[in-house]
């Protein structure tokens, strides 16, 4: 696969450099089978310049310092989204008790560890999104970093299954008729963190490709 990206790469620089046009070009690789999206990418390679050779665009690349954040960013990420749930959860435990269990208390260790986390966890996502967000801006090549990239369709991936796990559990529930506040609170609770989260890399991923 490497080696034919590599030959289409070759292909289009040797054809911008006799002239041909874009479109043309994109017709000439539709004809002979490469999808639009392979023929857009290795095109976007290069920077359409009025100069008589190809000009190449720069190529985000991965660095162990932009590794180190990304993956800072995403774990703070999923670990405050998790406390925001849990702590969620007993709220409203401690609001709906269930009368076969043992009561809740408003400052059980639960809800004290899941407060603790979230005060820490959230600010450090906020501050490393930040961060990065300027970087980007100042950089717009690096909004196409490899592990950028990866680290957002994997949290797209897990956001996914929640939202998929969730509604499900909900209409197991309700065909069985054992819906409760308490339940269907929780189900909102867990249906609205993915959600968010789904909603809002989805559209990161869309302005990317309207960027590219």
């Amino acid at each position: 696969m490497a080696a034919g990206v590599q030959e289409l790469e070759i292909f289009v620089r040797e054809a911008l450099l006799r002239g041909q046009s874009r479109e043309a070009i994109a017709q000439a690789l539709a004809a002979a089978g490469w999808t639009e999206a392979q023929t857009r990418d290795v095109l976007s390679a290069f920077a359409d310049v009025d100069f008589p050779v190809p000009v190449p665009r720069p190529r985000a690349s991965l660095s162990a310092r932009e590794a180190f954040l990304y993956l800072v960013l995403f774990a703070s990420l999923y670990y405050a989204a998790f406390h925001v749930g849990s702590l969620l959860f007993d709220l409203i435990n401690a609001a709906f008790p269930d009368p076969a269990s043992r009561g809740y208390g408003l400052f059980g260790s639960s809800m004290r560890w899941s407060t603790a986390s979230v005060i820490i966890a959230f600010p450090v996502f906020a501050l490393l999104a930040r961060h990065l967000a300027r970087e980007v801006a100042r950089q717009p090549i690096k909004r196409l970093s490899p592990v950028r990239r990866w680290l957002t369709y994997l949290t797209l991936f897990l956001a996914a299954i929640a939202l998929i796990c969730d509604v499900t559990t909900l209409v197991y529930n309700l065909l069985g008729g054992e819906l409760s506040i308490r339940f269907v609170l929780k189900v909102l609770v867990v249906g609205v963190i993915a959600g968010s989260v789904f909603g809002y890399y989805l559209r990161d991923l869309r302005r990317e490709e309207v960027a590219a």
